[in-house]
């Protein structure tokens, strides 16, 4: 990983991807961070981190 590579995704890269609202890529965010803060991870708000949004959701693209 080069040190440019961003780990986290936005709520607007998400929106784009899921083809959603900024409301509703919102929503589904706080749910992920919620879920890994309840594992003990640090979340940043608004971002939700690359490998685990891909976790999640199957068939996006891992880039």
């Amino acid at each position: 990983m080069s040190t440019s590579e961003k780990l986290y995704y936005d709520v607007n890269e998400v929106a784009e991807m899921l083809g959603l609202s900024v409301s509703t890529t919102y929503k589904i965010m706080r749910e992920m961070n919620k879920e890994l803060k309840k594992k003990g991870y640090i979340i940043v708000a608004g971002k939700v981190p690359k490998a685990y949004f891909h976790e999640k959701y199957y068939g996006c693209n891992n880039s």
